[in-house]
């Protein structure tokens, strides 16, 4: 550690722990002994079970354990298996304290509890097989693909009044009177789908068999929803919303060998924590699950009495607790099937002290930033400190919440922060090879006791280096000295970076060649350079710390190697290519807004997630970023609402015996109130048995985002144009299957049933995708960060992005338009995307996700442009436009209108850009045109054609 002070251009940060001395201190004399009160590396690994001084005393649990070892309801279930407690309800108070994440959610795996609680890094390598007696499929899954990264949103953490089962303000719930009566047991079920067989009824419209080559406008006029399954109306009702639960097919196939002969792929594409207006929050001692799969009881199940319900994935028969017989909503007693966890597919359980392996941590925000002469220039520190002012009240957490900072740029410096002293104290740190925090009890402070210095530091950073000549990175150390900070608790870590690590542990050198950009065949080092920043985010997911990254940069700087950060510890990553403060606001806006969401949205904090499915069929294959802690269990230090995950399945056991499947999520999470809280999702589906049903079921834009996950993996394991051939061939064998086996129609053009009739266009709009392109020039970094949204975006969003909707806006009238919150909203009919549809007389709005694209027509009327863009003619329009003028026409109110609408609940900020026709930037918006050709891609009907001749070979 040096004695140094900082520039003399910020009055605010005193110069050292000592006060000011201009010169360095000889080691000898330093007036603080670093070794002494600083913990080196290898004795931080040994502090186990650290108490929280703020917080331990609120907490009527017993000492807290290590942090590697945080409890999920489902550890403290197998431990009452193991105890012998013989009950269906989560935990007794005489179960011993579990010791292990792998029991965290319990798996009812007794073999993983063996794994070792104290080991800082989780352990990659597969879990053993479970004890034979183990309701899950005893055939282990293939070591996981981990996925690229992902965003996120914000959460009322009201709590729910303690009694009762209610959030406030919730209707009351219906569904089954009758359940008991009803569904005697699940393996009866099969006579409330009397009728349901699609075979025995008129064929439905999803099999209606379409031409493709001869259907020129195949894209409906209103948004594709999910196909709603082939369920009892009931069943229907009860049925998890597919916004947060969905799967590739919603009829699942009774075989492997019927799934393998449609070619279809079979996945669930979770969004788990997404922001909810209405969500049951259920306040119970008991948490009732199965004895022997762990599942939590759901609408589901059936009661077979009063007393015994079966559960719906392993059919075992379990007692019904006694609490559980008085329904606190009706307070009424013996009505268990109309308690609110059997009324509701998506509940959520506040958990006892018996679900925690420590007290429930703080929130602990830690930011790390660089303060290199590029970072300096580029002016991001403004925005995020100002950001930070501003919302440094809405952070969520509670009395306990903690901040720290940290800068960096060849050295690190650290700020000392602590309640009393007059002015916050920089301290900097020289030693990269060997990083050691300074004083680590005074770097994470109290929000609300030190906020007055942490304002003064916010307002002091962005001027604080503005003459500094530093061009080097420490990235590495810097987020080794951060993962030392974090340790004792966990929470989240923000990296601000511009450039590339050039110092130290895990630097980088341009792998990027200019001259390949636009290769129309090898596409290289989309794969990490160094696994260090994996490493260490195993390190940091091991103490239940996420890393964000905001990379905002104008050159290079190997998003593919610095993106494992973020991937493995189920953090995020924000890309802002050519950022500069001034010199594109569009850019800098964009992060101020992003930037809003971010500090604001709700947070999850040391979370596991535990997918459960029907007996008979298995997971194999995890998307989304996170570490696999056992073969089902995923490790996420924080969850966010923007988050997304999908999961690839099998069919192990001929499913012959039942006429329903179901999958079940568990999230277990500490909300950033403290509480710790389970997230369940419960999704049914039927079963059937022939090819047809299996294609009438199919959801072709949850196949798609599948399809797009598994291509990522295979782009980077293999190579881009294995990831390309894959895509085009999973069209090519499905409609082949399709034709052969089901349609008896003459094969005189390419044959789809109505559910895969987008299907060839999604995959056409994948390929022309920034992480598959080829043939177009498209920088490493843009590409790899496609990817890693494709890895971790919620289908909703993830579908904007692969086929963006098209409206037209200068003919906005109120036909079919909806009112939200006091405002008319038109809805225009979506265009397809081919430049046939844009006329040069109109308007044309573009939404891609991230980013909003108007079209103006050379022709376009003049009362359009004037009411809407302020400007008097076509020709006065200016070539940079991002905004829309808030103006006094009826035009301009629509417009703003459904443009704020289509904003509203994204992960990201889209920036808007008004592109005038024949202007240099019309190039970017016309890449967009999925439907058209292009000098390295296919038209759609070219494609189609080139599709009917692999079938036909």
């Amino acid at each position: 550690m040096q004695n140094v002070q900082p520039p003399k251009s910020s009055p605010v940060v005193s110069a050292v722990l000592s006060g000011a001395s201009s010169t360095r201190t000889p080691a000898a004399s330093r007036p603080v002994e670093p070794l002494a009160s600083v913990a080196r590396p290898s004795e931080l690994l040994q502090q186990k079970g650290m108490q929280y001084g703020e917080y331990v005393n609120n907490q009527a649990s017993s000492a807290p354990t290590p942090l590697s070892s945080t409890s999920d309801d489902e550890e403290e279930e197998e431990e009452d298996e193991e105890a012998g407690v013989d009950s269906s309800s989560t935990t007794s108070s005489a179960s011993p304290m579990p010791n292990s994440y792998d029991a965290l959610e319990g798996g009812s795996y007794p073999d993983m509890l063996s794994s070792s609680a104290s080991s800082p890094a989780p352990d990659p390598a597969p879990a053993p097989a479970p004890a034979p007696a183990a309701p899950q499929p005893s055939k282990m899954a293939k070591p996981f693909g981990y996925g690229y990264p992902a965003l996120q949103p914000g959460y009322q953490n009201a709590a729910a009044p303690l009694n009762s089962g209610v959030p406030p303000g919730s209707p009351a719930y219906s569904g089954f009177q009758q359940y008991a009566q009803q569904y005697p047991g699940m393996n009866q079920l099969s006579s409330s789908l009397g009728g349901l067989s699609l075979q025995s009824s008129s064929q439905p419209e999803s099999l209606r068999p379409v031409n493709l080559t001869q259907e020129r406008n195949i894209l409906p006029m209103t948004p594709v929803w999910a196909p709603v399954p082939n369920l009892n109306l009931d069943l229907k009702k009860l049925n998890c919303s597919p916004d947060s639960f969905r799967c590739t097919l919603t009829n699942i196939p009774q075989t492997q060998a019927l799934l393998n002969k449609a070619k279809l792929p079979l996945g669930l594409l979770l969004h788990p924590f997404r922001d909810l207006t209405q969500l049951p929050v259920i306040t119970s001692n008991t948490i009732v699950r199965c004895r022997s799969c762990r599942t939590y009881i759901n609408p589901f199940v059936s009661f077979i009495d009063q007393r015994r319900w079966k559960c719906n994935l392993c059919y075992r028969v379990n007692d019904v607790p006694e609490e559980f017989m008085y329904n606190p909503l009706t307070r009424s007693y013996g009505e268990p099937h109309k308690r609110p966890e059997v009324q509701n597919s998506t509940v959520e359980f506040i958990a006892s002290s018996d679900y925690m392996l420590r007290p429930p941590q703080p929130a602990v925000y830690l930011f790390v930033l660089d303060v290199s002469h590029n970072a300096v220039e580029a002016g991001y520190l403004t925005i995020l400190c100002q950001s930070l002012l501003e919302n440094l009240d809405k952070l969520p957490g509670d009395s306990r919440t903690r901040i720290g900072f940290m800068t960096f740029d060849s050295t690190i410096h650290f700020y000392n922060l602590q309640e009393g002293l007059s002015q916050p104290q920089m301290l900097i740190v020289s030693d990269i090879d060997d990083v050691f925090l300074p004083t680590p009890d005074s770097l994470l402070v109290n929000l609300y006791e030190s906020k007055e210095l942490i304002k003064d530091l916010l307002n002091a950073l962005p001027n604080m280096f503005t003459n500094t000549r530093e061009t080097h990175s420490a990235l590495g150390p810097a987020l080794q000295a951060a993962f030392k900070l974090m340790s004792p608790t966990g929470g989240r870590v923000s990296v601000f970076q511009t450039q590339l690590p050039s110092l130290g542990a895990g630097l980088l050198q341009s792998r990027e060649d200019p001259n390949q950009r636009s290769s129309t065949k090898v596409v290289q080092h989309l794969g990490p350079a160094t696994d260090f920043y994996k490493k260490l985010a195993l390190d940091c997911s091991g103490q239940q710390t996420a890393v964000d990254l905001f990379l905002l940069s104008s050159q290079y700087s190997d998003l593919a190697s610095l993106a494992c950060m973020s991937k493995y510890s189920a953090g995020c990553i924000y890309y802002y290519p050519s950022f500069h403060y001034t010199h594109n606001p569009s850019q800098a806006e964009k992060l101020q807004k992003d930037l809003k969401r971010y500090l604001t949205r709700k947070i999850g904090f040391e979370a596991v997630m535990r997918i459960r499915c029907t007996k008979g069929l298995s997971m194999h294959t995890f998307h989304g970023n996170f570490f696999v802690r056992s073969t089902d269990l995923l490790s996420l230090a924080n969850i966010n609402p923007d988050a997304g995950f999908a999961v690839q399945l099998s069919i192990e056991e001929s499913l012959t015996d039942t006429s329903l499947v179901c999958f079940q999520t568990a999230l277990l999470y500490t909300s950033s109130k403290g509480e710790r809280r389970i997230r369940v999702h419960t999704l049914c589906l039927p079963v059937v048995s022939s090819l047809a049903d299996v294609y009438a079921g199919a959801d072709v834009q949850a196949s798609i985002c599948l399809l797009a996950n598994m291509a990522v993996d295979r782009s980077i394991s293999s190579s881009l144009s294995d990831a390309r051939d894959a895509l085009v061939n999973a069209v090519v064998d499905s409609l082949s299957a399709y034709g052969s086996t089901v349609s008896n129609l003459q094969h005189s053009g390419l044959i789809a049933p109505s559910s895969l009739k987008l299907f060839p266009l999604y995959v056409l709009a994948l390929l022309k995708q920034k992480a598959f392109r080829t043939g177009t020039s498209t920088r490493l970094d843009d590409r790899v960060y496609a990817m890693c949204q494709i890895k971790c975006q919620p289908l909703v969003h993830l579908m904007k992005m692969i086929h963006p909707n098209l409206y037209r806006i200068d003919r906005l009238t109120d036909e079919g338009a909806i009112h939200v919150n006091d405002r008319v909203v038109p809805q225009p009919p979506l265009q397809k995307l081919s430049a046939e549809k844009l006329t040069r007389d109109g308007a044309f709005l573009m939404d891609c996700g991230s980013v909003f694209y108007i079209w103006i027509g050379k022709s376009c009327d003049s009362n359009f442009i004037e009411d809407v863009l302020g400007y008097p003619n076509f020709a006065s329009i200016p070539q940079k436009m991002t905004h829309l003028p808030e103006l006094d026409t009826l035009s301009s109110e629509r417009a703003r209108s459904f443009i704020t609408w289509l904003r509203d609940n994204r992960p990201l900020n889209p920036i808007l850009h008004v592109v005038k026709d024949e202007s240099p930037a019309k190039t970017e918006f016309f890449q967009h045109l999925i439907e058209d050709r292009t000098e390295a891609a296919f038209s759609y009907y070219e494609f189609l054609l080139h599709i009917q001749q692999q079938i036909c070979k």
